[in-house]
């Protein structure tokens, strides 16, 4: 009898399992057993084992990498990963319809929309080349993510390769693998199953280990884990909703995908053997997108993944290019929120936190309670005036609720259960870590420690300086900025960068390898850009996009630092509340100290960032003077004024004639009253966001 060609029972069997992952973990209609699967996956890798010629990169014996990887390199993006506008409510549903009928010139006709369910995962881009995986990115910051590709290839609902495409106004095949032509993009959504957290967390029973918390952060956990055999072994799984066609292929401009609606590329890409959920709806208007919410606002626990929400899309794809987006959402789509699950619970205690600017935050410690998939121990109370308006106290029974299913807070107390001995709560006189008097300031909610050398502040603005955002010196985390901060070895920026392995010895989790790998990431930090400096250094109400700014017209550390208010003003969307901070912080004699103790150790001071172009600032917004007061639910005073200073406007700080608007949120101040004496036109929130949405 003939021996059986290699070559034919490989490609054979690659079929098969290919056919196989497709059946169990997109279609979820497994043909075979998981016993029958794994014998088909070892004599394929028996084979390939023995001709190891015949091995092809996108085979699925090549899921898992040998060894675990040193780092994730960071990547762009072809076209920036957006976030998404919210509704919470059917009217702001309509709200959001009625923007796109009026833009879209269509009078009172009903728009098509996809109504797809929202995974609450973690977002990924997957960059295919002539039909074969060859990147897979984290969102990152939107514009540039993290590069995982040996972990993506490792979640089997993701194809190596895609499969040939049929049917008309499919994209151009490769020649003899029908596989989409060039290099597309599509998006996604990695998860873990429901089943397999469950199971996870049983190992981590088993092994007497603390138990994970919820699906969505142990995908996210997982996903930049360096292991990718630990990665494998998790389970994780992915929906894709999105094609981005290859900006550079196109030379001038974002190539059009062959296709006239969303609908038609879901479509396309499940027959390319892609995952996508199976329950998205083309809805005749905003009245049957209203009903798929409502629908899977009761449906949604009978599904095997977290969905916190339903994604709604204009389904034509020339209205959507006519829309456009803002520097954050696309204007042709918005997530609306599934209503927040609630549970009753009691109070043990009310405590504080100090954040790096010393903002002391009270928060609720619970007895834990079960509520949307994980367990709840804690809860935020945003602040002291918010804690003495909603009256909770030590030993209350209070409703408590995650807001969007992911951030726990405190609605109110069960006056009916308090018991006797529940006294009001007060907010402490002084920092509980350093002793320090805390202040508040006449216009802000918020209570401070003003130590600058208080160790809870210290631990906060490291843990900052090294965040991703910033100089993104990866392995400086809570844990091991505690134990630096608690052995004395680091007190400040400065003498991070005196860190050698020999400090590092005898840290809890620092080997010999993980100190070197550190050591080098501290190095490496050196040659960042001051804009990056900049922004890592804390400095109140500046942000990344102020940081970059003041980097690109300033050019140095030291004409940062010698820049007076009127000189900082000067500079395009600098307004006087960020001129006034970052003043501020150079007339402090030991910031100015630790400013030369970086440039000694090493730390750029300069930037490579391109000058930019004269002239007065401009946007929709130029000339205008807004004042910012009380508390915004849907943004912080740091975003709101970033995006104020987008549009061209001057944020200041005060009231005055000479005021174009005054924005007030909850427990708004004097500076509303001011407002209203002087005659300034006054915007609440929503007021507010009409007019950014306006004028973008």
């Amino acid at each position: 009898m003939a021996k059986p060609d290699p070559t034919q029972r490989i490609s054979e069997l690659r079929r098969l399992i290919r056919h196989h992952e497709e059946c169990y973990y997109i279609l979820n209609a497994p043909e075979i057993s998981d016993e029958e699967f794994d014998r088909l996956l070892h004599e394929l890798e028996r084979l390939e084992a023995d001709y190891p010629d015949l091995v092809a990169p996108d085979s699925p014996t090549q899921r898992v990498a040998g060894r675990p990887v040193e780092g994730f390199p960071t990547v762009e993006h072809l076209v920036p990963m957006l976030s998404l506008d919210n509704a919470y409510n059917d009217e702001e549903l309509r709200a959001f319809d009625e923007r796109v009928r009026r833009a879209a010139g269509v009078g009172d006709a009903a728009v098509a929309y996809v109504a797809e369910l929202k995974i609450d995962g973690l977002s990924i881009a997957l960059t295919y080349n002539d039909g074969r995986l060859v990147r897979g990115a984290t969102r990152g910051d939107g514009v540039r993510g993290e590069d995982v590709t040996p972990n993506v290839r490792t979640i089997r609902a993701i194809p190596l390769s895609l499969r040939p495409s049929t049917g008309p106004g499919r994209p151009e095949a490769v020649e003899g693998r029908g596989a989409p032509a060039g290099r597309i993009e599509i998006r996604g959504e990695v998860y873990l199953p429901r089943a397999s957290f469950a199971r996870i967390n049983k190992d981590m029973e088993d092994a007497g280990m603390p138990l994970f918390q919820n699906p969505r952060n142990t995908a996210a956990g997982t996903m930049r884990n360096l292991d990718p055999a630990l990665v494998a072994k998790r389970g994780l799984a992915a929906f894709t909703y999105q094609i981005v066609a290859d900006v550079a292929a196109a030379g001038d401009g974002v190539k059009t995908v062959p296709y006239r609606t969303h609908a038609e590329t879901l479509e396309a890409m499940r027959s390319w053997g892609l995952p996508v959920e199976r329950h998205w709806r083309r809805c005749d208007g905003i009245v049957e997108v209203a009903a798929f919410c409502t629908e899977w606002a009761e449906k949604r626990r009978t599904l095997d993944f977290d969905t916190d929400g339903v994604v709604i899309k204009v389904d034509d794809l020339a209205l959507r290019e006519r829309l456009g987006t803002t520097a954050k959402f696309p204007r042709w789509a918005t997530a609306f929120k599934f209503p927040a699950q609630q549970a009753n619970t009691r109070v043990r205690a009310i405590r504080v936190n100090v954040g790096r600017t010393g903002a002391v935050t009270p928060f609720a410690e619970l007895e834990p309670v079960f509520l949307a998939g994980s367990t709840i121990g804690m809860a935020t109370l945003h602040n002291a005036e918010d804690v003495a308006r909603k009256d909770i106290r030590e030993g209350d029974t209070v409703l408590i609720e995650k807001a969007g299913d992911v951030i726990p807070k405190v609605v109110a107390p069960i006056l009916a259960l308090r018991p006797p001995e529940a006294v009001p709560w007060a907010m402490p006189a002084t920092c509980p870590v350093c002793g320090s008097a805390l202040h508040r300031d006449e216009e802000e909610v918020v209570w401070r420690c003003e130590n600058a050398s208080c160790a809870a502040r210290i631990r906060r603005s490291l843990e900052h300086f090294a965040s991703r955002s910033a100089m993104n010196i990866e392995g400086l985390g809570e844990s091991l900025v505690d134990q630096l901060v608690t052995r004395q070895l680091v007190r400040d920026y400065a003498d991070i960068y005196a860190v050698t392995a020999d400090t590092l010895a005898g840290l809890e989790r620092m080997g010999a390898k993980s100190a070197a790998n550190l050591v080098a990431q501290i190095e490496r930090s050196k040659s960042n850009d001051i804009s990056r400096l900049i922004y890592a250094l804390g400095i109140r109400h500046v942000g990344e996009k102020a940081a970059a700014t003041l980097a690109r017209h300033l050019r140095t550390m030291e004409r940062l630092l010698d820049a007076t208010v009127e000189q900082l003003q000067t500079v395009p969307e600098i307004g006087p509340v960020v001129a006034d901070s970052v003043r501020a912080f150079a007339a402090e004699p030991h910031n100015r100290d630790l400013i030369a103790r970086l440039r000694k150790a090493g730390v750029k001071m300069t930037t490579e960032l391109p000058e930019p172009v004269g002239g007065e600032p401009e946007g929709p917004l130029a000339g205008k003077t807004v004042v910012l007061t009380g508390t915004l639910k849907s943004m912080t005073r740091e975003e709101a004024t970033e995006a104020l200073e987008k549009l061209g406007a001057k944020v200041a700080g005060s009231v005055s004639r000479k005021t174009t608007y005054v924005v007030h949120g909850s427990d708004a101040g004097s500076k509303l009253e001011k407002a209203q004496k002087l005659g300034v036109e006054t915007l609440d929130e929503d007021a507010f966001l009409a007019l950014i949405m306006e004028r973008e």
